[in-house]
């Protein structure tokens, strides 16, 4: 897509946007307002504010990253009116201190990269319309489908991945939920001054969810991805997951995820591949603790040059929170980690803390990529108002470089 058509494509979700809030458009929602004036008055301002503090020290850098920056988003959620609804959203990113890190685009190459750009845009900006069971959206919106592994908006992040998308949503049939989009552009964290921040796109995204089980979710997804701008994204992905927990005594209960899925080569993509994705979770929960023990398998193929791919993910979820596994390693990843997890109660209630540790090979020629530790603690302070402060320690041994982050934050809602 050229820049032209991009900036095209801009004007008209800001446009699209811009009738929300007049009153030449009409809205819906799951009731419907009365009139038209009632569907604008009726509808619901929000605002969200993170400041940050993001430490990072990268054994091959001589200087240390200390990023300070605040993430601002405020959005208007319009009433209904036949069946028709909207959302505009805006953001805005700012760097508060001196900027002492690799924002990616900022040329800081002697920081450790602290991937938040400074930024002002149109976050999200769509139209809905509701009937039946069904929900079909068009433009700019946040997407996040399942545990966010494959589709997310790496909310992590002080510039969200948002999809221009339409969506289809239907819960039609009991205890089932089915979900399609059309992505043609995937707004990503960079920002729109970099020249990485838009991948345009031909996706196809369909996901199915059946929770009709007493024991769990089944879900079933098929990730049809035509990347433009970076033919080696694109690829065929289909899976399953089921994942759920059975009480086994009083406050006690058995947790469990097993998942596959299979990817391949599609469209311009210069590989030729088949490789697979595996998850194997068990663990328990108990008056407020959490224990469990995972192995996850990105795989590669049979001469380690290709891996399975996950470019829509929020990626900071997985693999550990120093980042050092943003994109699977041509040999593949396998991962085992033990979560231990504890969530406060009585007058501590809202404090929550866990601890995890990684230990990384490769899934072709069993390599060890290194180890990792990671730890949060965060206090919901009341329904507007949280802070938390979180911790990584990456160790390498074929992988990568030695690497240590912490990060303190503050975030208000209203």
């Amino acid at each position: 897509m050229t820049h032209t058509q991009i900036n095209i494509k801009n004007i008209l979700l800001t446009g699209a946007a811009a009738l929300l809030i007049t009153p030449t458009s009409s809205f819906a929602a799951d009731k419907d307002a009365p009139s038209l004036a009632d569907a604008v008055t009726d509808g619901k301002i929000y605002l969200k504010v993170r400041t940050r503090y993001e430490g990072v020290d990268q054994a091959n850098l001589t200087e240390d990253a200390a990023a300070f920056t605040i993430n601002t988003k405020l959005g208007y959620k319009t009433g209904s009116y036949n069946g028709f609804s909207g959302v505009i959203e805006f953001e805005d990113s700012r760097n508060l201190a001196n900027e002492n890190y690799n924002n990616t685009i900022n040329g800081n190459t002697a920081f450790p990269v602290v991937a938040d750009p400074s930024h002002t845009e149109v976050n999200q900006a769509y139209l809905s319309y509701s009937f039946e069971g069904t929900k079909v959206s068009a433009g700019r919106q946040s997407v996040n489908l399942g545990n966010l592994r494959f589709v997310g908006t790496v909310g992590w992040r002080q510039n969200d991945q948002n999809l221009d998308a339409v969506t289809v949503v239907n819960k039609s049939l009991p205890d089932t939920k089915f979900y399609y989009a059309y992505v043609w552009n995937v707004n990503r964290i960079f920002g729109n001054d970099s020249p990485a921040g838009d991948h345009s796109s031909n996706h196809h995204l369909f996901n199915a969810e059946y929770s009709g089980i007493k024991a769990g979710k089944i879900t079933a997804y098929a990730y049809l991805l035509d990347n433009n701008a970076v033919a080696g994204f694109s690829t065929n992905t289909i899976g399953i997951r089921f994942a759920g927990k059975t009480k086994i005594a009083d406050n006690t209960n058995f947790l469990y995820e097993l998942e596959y899925a299979n990817q391949t080569d599609a469209k311009d993509n210069p590989g030729d591949y088949s490789v697979n994705y595996f998850l194997v979770t068990g663990g328990a929960s108990f008056s407020g603790a959490t224990l469990k023990a995972s192995y996850e398998s990105l795989g590669s193929n049979d001469d380690g040059s290709q891996s399975f791919k996950t470019p829509l993910a929020t990626l900071h979820k997985f693999n550990g929170w120093a980042d050092k596994f943003l994109g699977t390693p041509a040999a593949g990843l396998e991962d085992f980690y033990i979560t231990g997890a504890y969530k406060f109660s009585g007058e501590m209630k809202g404090l929550k803390a866990a601890v995890i540790y990684h230990k990384f090979t490769s899934q072709f020629g069993d390599t060890d990529y290194g180890t990792e530790l990671d730890a949060v603690v965060s206090y919901a302070i009341n329904k507007n108002y949280s802070v938390a402060a979180k911790y990584a320690d990456y160790n390498a041994d074929s992988f990568s470089v030695d690497t240590r982050k912490i990060w303190l934050t503050f975030a208000a809602k209203f």
